[in-house]
């Protein structure tokens, strides 16, 4: 697909409308554990379901911003396969994971990128952190830390499913890592419109070669989980991972399992107490100290675009 892009533009600090779409991204992300618990299929099966269904309103939408088909690089067209196959293989063990643990440890343990992509963005882009990202980085941290404290106790039953969502936390990054590089060349919609296709035939494989239910009888689950998760939450992250630096992008993931564990107490009877909330005081304090900061914060696309130029 081709269309222009603002790969080159400067940001003068986080934009008001980046920073509420990665907010946006992380709220919708939240309800997948919810629809893939509610889903008749097996879980990689609906993985699949989430791609499929989305795709006709992503290619929508790439195509009413301007996206046309047209030639692309060979290097491009390998990425955005690499960035679906990554994906697949993210889902894949997330949604397994999400049946296997608490709503809140799904998300928290899936995660892991709050981590490993800001150390990407600091290694790749050097993007060190300002004063006040430094310590909203830092009270996050601590967020997540109280948030994860329960789950930190060995527990046999939910022990396999931490595990696996530690694993697709880990290529999440990768996901990110490499669609970062992809929008240095394309839009949002139109890179995610290819990454998605790229990534159903994956999906598929691993259901059928787990043996799980494909053909669901219900449909509204996974109807919910396409439009949230994939059609508001990945296209909002995918524009954000165009305008925001990875720290700013790591910390707002943790979001997730804040929203994600309110669903767990009101749907699931996952009680959260003092200490839960006190991780996600600070983790919405974090965020408000990053949304007031209004400094020079390039991004890791950007950067990248930068050092081709020379």
């Amino acid at each position: 697909m081709h269309e222009g892009t603002d790969a080159t533009k400067s940001m003068d600090g986080p934009s008001a409308l980046a920073l509420a779409a990665v907010v946006v991204a992380n709220v919708a992300l939240a309800f997948g554990p919810w629809f893939v618990r509610e889903a008749d299929t097996g879980p990689v099966a609906a993985a699949f379901w989430r791609m499929a269904l989305s795709l006709p309103f992503i290619a929508a939408i790439a195509w009413r911003a301007g996206a046309r088909p047209a030639a692309m690089d060979r290097s491009l067209w390998w990425l955005l396969v690499a960035s679906g196959v990554a994906f697949a293989a993210d889902l894949a063990a997330w949604h397994l994971g999400i049946r296997r643990t608490t709503l809140a440890n799904s998300t928290l343990f899936g995660n892991t990128a709050t981590l490993l992509f800001p150390l990407y963005g600091f290694l790749v882009a050097r993007a060190w952190p300002t004063r006040r990202q430094g310590a909203a980085f830092a009270l996050a941290l601590v967020g997540g830390a109280l948030l994860m404290g329960r789950s930190l106790d060995v527990d046999p039953r939910r022990l396999t499913g931490d595990l696996l969502c530690v694993l697709a936390g880990i290529l999440y990054t990768v996901y990110f890592i490499v669609m970062t590089r992809v929008r240095g060349s394309m839009r949002a919609f139109s890179s995610l419109t290819l990454s998605t296709a790229a990534s159903m035939g994956p999906l598929l494989l691993f259901a059928w070669a787990l043996g799980e239910r494909v053909w669901p009888d219900t449909w509204a689950p996974l109807i919910g989980l396409a439009l949230a998760s994939q059609v508001v939450g990945q296209g909002c992250m995918v524009y954000a991972l165009g305008k925001l630096s990875p720290l700013v992008v790591g910390l707002a993931l943790l979001v997730q399992p804040v929203v994600s564990a309110t669903l767990g107490w009101i749907v699931y009877d996952e009680r959260l107490g003092p200490v839960d909330l006190a991780g996600a005081a600070l983790v919405a304090s974090a965020l408000v100290m990053v949304a007031r900061a209004r400094v020079a914060e390039p991004s890791v696309r950007a950067h990248l675009v930068t050092e081709e130029a020379r």
